[in-house]
């Protein structure tokens, strides 16, 4: 018998499928070895001036290290197949010491996608650990294991409890603050257009006016906008030039990590979090009429590589199912251009052409089919002919000024064919060079210049790639940590920092300013790309580091003053107990628990600090001290809590009225039922778990019109106005009066 360890047991069932009796497959869940949680498992030998980590087997996973134990004394060869990444490989290495194996003595076997003939070739071709990208891994842990350990405590103990700072974390974190400075500090300035009409209906951008050229801030002020209009109405325009020209828009580039995140940001509204779950059970396996099998390569790379055998797939298809007009005559390549490209896959693609999204619509969970449809069209329309469009240009002309008007329209869609063209042509009509031009109509406008947007989910992870901050494994967690420790919020998809961001950032500025500098958070990127290559050894640079940082850490506890704020009010948390705080945030004060960030309790202040809340009596008296109980508001909703709280902490849920709606789930015909969550109300099927339909509005039985939805319609108010949106593509139809 011949053991293979993988990581996820989602891929163990799907690789079992693929091999025969003489093979057995088992998950390791994950990390099995990893530095101890709770201390710090980093020992520095000033003598022999080596760094050396201390790793340990955790709890949960021990039982799973047994299991593996068991099955490798009956294996004949036991087989390393997790990921093909740094992190991958050193999860390997662990699981090696972890079952008391030398890592040199197991084959390494490594895929990019969950295929019967890719396993098949794997175990064909098994090569050893590479030591270099688990020492590259081991760095990066302990690099920022010593960030974090040493760092948060100064910051909980000088700011606030609960707060922590990290390498990757602290450097995009100060890139969100930054943003908001700048907008906090943007001065909006005046300038003016001279929107301007010919005949028949050409708009047209002045670009000239008395020989100088006119840009966005050239006109300041309304008298000289209004004296440069007279000015222009009373000369005499010719068509001075007509000009035509073929231009190309190119295919867009396979997916990698941070596209795929970024585009299903923009287009699907799915959070880089939920992307790359989704993205994971896609690879890992789901069902297929073939059976369980990944159906998209690796999501985790930065590589847009393409697999020769896929390119010549995809051909074959795009030329049988659109013609060879829309075939280039070579196979398109794709190289990245941002330095030190690593961890070299293939780019995300699907592995099964066959499984076109309208076969997978009766395979996949709808956003698992979203996901799928998006990484699908986008690998076809990469090989795919170019888009081309007839630009159009005319130029008018008088004594005075100069104007351009601009058009355009799609002479050949090419990959647009498959994804889809947004932009409707502008056509310019036929007019003849020479002629004469005249304005329908002419009209000063006011504008100010606007601050700089606020970050996305999308635009920052954007921003990271191209800083150089942190590498396709970490930009979801990066975010998800920001929002966790309430570093920033997320409204309408736009990243806001809190309060207290802008004071941990102003110390780190002060005290720490390498941690948040972004150029020397790619440095050590870089050094570790080196390491991973073999080209450096892994422990000096981190006790050079180690030493720097620790001289920082000591200097910053005598040196940085307390930013406190909060004071007791005398009052316990009616949560857990713990004593009730007057904090200080962005919006004013507020009452919040001292516990946190283990208990998140807070209270609005009205005028009066000191003004109590009148409680609602219940009828009932808690069953345990006989007092009565009264009715307050939590997270989930009302509940009963004893009256003589604190002395007697009893609570019992509140049981109010299920309310129902009069349309059956769109999907098996259940009742929907009004539930609430954390995240606010919505509409639930009552056979969950079986039928997992949500909504956050209730539906009607209105069907949606968008080609290749079946979803159903919610009435709903958007921007003060009544639609249809859709509960499935999110498309919103107005609602006519």
């Amino acid at each position: 018998m011949k053991l293979i360890i993988v990581e996820s047991p989602a891929k163990a069932r799907t690789i079992k499928n693929f091999l025969g009796k003489g093979y057995d497959v088992i998950a390791s869940k994950g990390h099995i070895r990893d530095l101890p949680s709770h201390r710090f498992g980093i020992t520095i030998d000033e003598e022999k001036q080596e760094i050396i980590p201390t790793y340990v087997i955790s709890k949960d996973h021990q039982k799973t290290v047994k299991e593996i134990k068991e099955k490798a004394k009956k294996a004949s060869t036991i087989y390393i197949a997790t990921d093909e990444d740094r992190e991958g490989e050193a999860i390997g290495w662990h699981i090696s010491y972890a079952i008391d194996k030398d890592p040199k003595s197991l084959p390494r076997i490594v895929f990019h996608e969950i295929t019967k003939s890719a396993i098949k070739n794997a175990i064909e071709s098994a090569r050893d650990i590479d030591i270099n990208m688990v020492n590259a891994q081991q760095a990066r842990r302990l690099l920022d294991r010593i960030v974090g350990y040493k760092l948060s405590p100064l910051l909980s103990s000088k700011i606030q409890k609960g707060l922590s700072g990290g390498r990757v974390q602290s450097a995009a974190l100060k890139i969100v603050v930054d943003r908001e400075r700048e907008i906090k500090n943007f001065k909006p300035e005046e300038y003016w257009s001279i929107d301007t009409v010919f005949e028949p209906e050409i708009e047209a951008n002045l670009t000239k006016y008395k020989n100088k050229k006119i840009e966005k801030l050239s006109i300041k002020n309304e008298t000289e906008a209004k004296n440069i209009a007279e000015d222009i109405k009373k000369s005499n325009f010719i068509i001075e030039k007509i000009e035509t020209k073929q231009r190309k828009t190119s295919t867009p580039p396979p997916f990698m990590t941070s596209t795929l995140q970024q585009t299903a940001s923009s287009k699907l509204g799915f959070s880089p979090k939920k992307t790359m779950m989704i993205a994971q059970t896609l690879y890992e396996g789901v069902s297929t009429p073939n059976g369980v099998s990944g159906v998209i390569t690796y999501m985790r790379t930065d590589s847009l590589n393409l697999a020769k055998e896929a390119v010549d797939a995809v051909r074959g298809l795009i030329k049988d199912k659109f013609g060879e007009k829309y075939l280039p005559k070579k196979p398109k390549i794709y190289t990245k251009k941002a330095k030190n490209a690593q961890e070299a896959h293939e780019a995300i693609r699907p592995t099964m052409l066959e499984f076109t999204p309208e076969v997978a619509k009766d395979y996949l969970k709808p956003d698992e089919l979203k996901l799928y449809k998006l990484i699908y069209e986008r690998f076809l329309a990469t090989q795919m002919e170019d888009a081309v469009f007839e630009q159009q240009s005319i130029t008018f002309k008088s004594d005075v000024a100069e104007y351009r008007a601009t058009g355009r329209k799609l002479v050949f869609d090419g990959f647009y064919k498959i994804l889809g063209n947004e932009d409707k042509d502008k056509l310019l009509p036929k007019l003849n060079e020479g002629d004469e031009a005249k304005i329908a109509s002419i009209k000063p406008t006011q504008h100010f210049t606007e601050p700089p947007s606020r970050y996305t989910e999308a635009s920052l992870i954007k921003k990271l790639e191209a800083e150089g901050i942190g590498r396709p494994s970490t930009y979801a967690p990066t975010i998800a940590t920001l929002t966790n420790r309430d570093y920033v919020t997320i409204e309408k998809r736009q990243i806001i920092p809190t309060e207290i961001a802008f004071t941990v950032i102003d110390i780190l500025e002060k005290n720490f300013s390498e941690i948040v500098d972004s150029k020397f958070t790619a440095k050590m990127e870089e050094l570790l790309d080196e390491i991973a290559e073999g080209k450096v050894d892994w422990k000096k640079p981190l006790l050079d580091f180690y030493k720097d940082f620790m001289k920082q850490i000591e200097d910053g506890k005598k040196k940085i003053k307390s930013q406190k704020t909060a004071k007791p009010i005398g009052r316990a948390c009616p949560k857990c107990g713990s004593e009730l705080l007057l904090r200080s945030g962005r919006y004013g004060e507020f009452i919040a628990c001292s516990a946190y960030p283990k208990c998140r309790y807070t209270e609005q202040i009205g005028e009066d600090k000191d003004e109590k809340k009148e409680e609602e009596i219940s009828d009932e008296v808690c069953e345990k001290c006989g007092k009565p109980m009264v009715v307050k508001q939590g997270r989930n909703g009302k509940f009963l809590a004893c009256s003589g709280y604190p002395e007697c902490k009893n609570t019992k849920s509140l049981k109010q009225e299920t309310k129902t709606s009069s349309t059956p789930c769109p999907k098996c015909g259940g009742k929907l039922i009004l539930r609430n969550s954390r995240r606010g109300s919505f509409w639930g099927c009552e056979n969950y778990p079986k039928c997992d339909f949500i909504s956050k509005f209730e539906p009607t039985t209105l069907k949606c019109t968008e080609d290749g939805c079946d979803g159903v319609l919610a009435k709903r108010t958007y921007r003060g106005k009544e639609v249809y949106e859709c509960v499935e593509c999110k498309k919103r139809t107005p609602i006519e009066d």
